[in-house]
């Protein structure tokens, strides 16, 4: 049985571990807090990939009180060299007497054998203390290396009667300030971005990280274009802007001209008349993509529906009416009944300004 001091101390190693959510992906998001004899003596969290993970840094801050002391991490503690040595290792090293981690590491590199090379040094192990907290904080890292493919996460601005734009396409804006600034952290939590060619023809979007309190430790996301006849112009805005943009396109296109404009053009199959998405996404998850934001119109957003791929849904609601001339969220017409509706399993409703937030994922 854990102690409520138990679960005190790994709620706080999952806080420090949410502060690497702008800038720790690849890697999973982790933190770690070091106790001895009731008191928390360190403290840290993994920045950024190739700096030190969470109970380096722990370690560190702790010095030799971390000698005898128990250390709860949200995550298994590595047990191999990537771009940092072991961290098993160097809990084992500083004297750690037990560690408490809220799941194991699903990555097949660590996957138990980090809590194993524990447990042969004589640590104490147990696992399991808010797994399902633990495992919320890193879906995308989880769904990457369980699946081959990113977390998908589908963003929608729309009005109260669920409009997105009116018939003309004019749709700025239809949220605040606050929630559009809201949208800033969720593309900083990405590892891309991916949007439709129609919304790039339409709004030449810029799909980048630019609000100066989002701290991505330098990182833009993968913007992404499905694009299957490539149409994308060399002139679009994102093209000029800091990160990288993959053009994804079907069949052979002159690209001379767009991947001098800075463009990554890449050809992928079809299904029917546009890119077979699922392929999109593996070749995303081989580029160690955990979590990726879609931000498009109708025909897009209901296409992934329809597939089955939206993973969470983020519908920003905003209290105006806007009529019957207008465009709906999704383009879905494979539904065609009332029997074909996907009813929501709503984990968050919190107002944004003044706008609602509803975060959600589908059902079944």
């Amino acid at each position: 049985m854990h102690s409520t001091d138990d679960c005190v101390h790994m709620a706080r190693a999952l806080q420090l571990a949410a502060r690497g959510r702008f800038s720790a992906h690849p890697n999973p998001m982790v933190g770690c807090v070091l106790v001895r004899d009731g008191e928390v003596v360190g403290e840290g969290w993994h920045e950024k990939t190739g700096a030190a993970h969470a109970e380096i840094n722990a370690l560190l801050s702790a010095g030799d009180k971390a000698q005898g002391a128990t250390a709860y991490v949200s995550l298994e503690p590595c047990a191999h060299t990537g771009k940092t040595p072991p961290c098993a290792t160097a809990l084992i090293e500083a004297g750690i007497s037990k560690v408490v981690a809220a799941m194991q590491d699903p990555f097949e590199e660590v996957s138990g054998s980090g809590l194993e090379m524990l447990r042969e040094a004589g640590v104490e192990v147990e696992a399991g203390l808010m797994q399902s907290a633990a495992e919320s904080l890193n879906a995308g890292f989880i769904r990457r290396v369980t699946d081959g493919r990113p977390n998908v996460r589908l963003k929608i601005a729309a009005s109260i009667d669920g409009a997105i734009a009116m018939t003309s396409g004019e749709s700025q804006w239809i949220t605040g300030e606050e929630a559009r600034h809201d949208v800033q952290k969720l593309r900083a939590m990405s590892g891309a971005v991916m949007t439709g060619i129609g919304t790039v023809l339409a709004d030449d979007p810029s799909l980048n990280v630019r609000a100066r309190d989002v701290d991505t430790r330098g990182l833009q996301p993968l913007r992404v274009v499905l694009d299957s006849r490539l149409r994308m112009p060399p002139t679009a805005a994102m093209l000029s802007l800091p990160g990288d943009t993959l053009v994804c396109c079907t069949g052979e296109h002159d690209v001379v001209q767009l991947e001098g404009a800075g463009a990554e053009v890449r050809n992928f199959g079809a299904h029917g008349e546009v890119v077979n998405v699922f392929e999109v996404l593996a070749a995303l998850g081989e580029r160690e993509i955990n979590d990726v934001l879609v931000e498009a119109g109708p025909r897009l957003a209901g296409y992934l529906l329809e597939k089955e791929l939206v993973d969470e849904l983020v519908i920003y609601q905003s209290p105006h009416i806007m009529g019957s001339n207008t465009r709906g969220m999704f383009d879905t017409p494979a539904w065609a009944a009332l029997a074909d509706r996907k009813t929501l399993d709503i984990s968050d409703v919190r107002r944004v300004g003044i706008d609602t937030k509803i975060t959600a994922r589908i059902k079944g």
